[in-house]
């Protein structure tokens, strides 16, 4: 199975972009996997929240493949521990043949986005920057994996 991270704007914190790319090298030993960045549109203020997220849906959707299982990471999506996470994924990889995570912009998903997503997970409650989601979801892949490998990386 191929997974696929789709993140609307690039990580600016360069901090955070080498967490995110050190993790996405060791998911890499696991599972073919790969970040793609959408780039963030030009002159935002000219349009209203509603009408951004219908450009950058419009985005993510070119980006999706029709026989892609595509999960959102959403702030109303379904909460798992780690070991749930691993779980689900070990699930996915005897069913999906591509796995489309995605990230999306400062105000959420489109409708079309939403209509289109098979899940939606949720990392916590609480609620994070964008940045700190991207590098928090890819420890958590890489948590994930190494749990299935039954590595000692996970403590429970």
């Amino acid at each position: 199975m191929k997974t696929e991270l789709i993140l609307v704007g690039r990580t600016a914190d360069k901090h955070f972009a080498a967490g995110i790319n050190d993790y996405a090298e060791r998911i890499s030993h696991y599972m073919p996997f790969s970040i793609t960045t959408i780039p963030e549109l030009k002159n935002t203020k000219n349009l209203s929240e509603e009408q951004q997220k219908a450009a950058e849906g419009e985005l993510i959707l070119k980006q999706v493949q029709a026989q892609d299982t595509v999960v959102l990471l959403d702030e109303h999506g379904r909460e798992l521990r780690s070991v749930e996470l691993a779980a689900w994924l070990e699930q996915k990889r005897n069913t999906a043949r591509r796995l489309v995570f995605v990230v999306g912009g400062p105000y959420g998903f489109s409708p079309a986005v939403y209509a289109r997503a098979n899940e939606k997970l949720s990392l916590s409650r609480l609620t994070f920057s964008h940045q700190m989601v991207r590098l928090v979801f890819t420890e958590q892949i890489y948590r994930a994996c190494t749990i299935i490998k039954g590595e000692p990386y996970h403590h429970e």
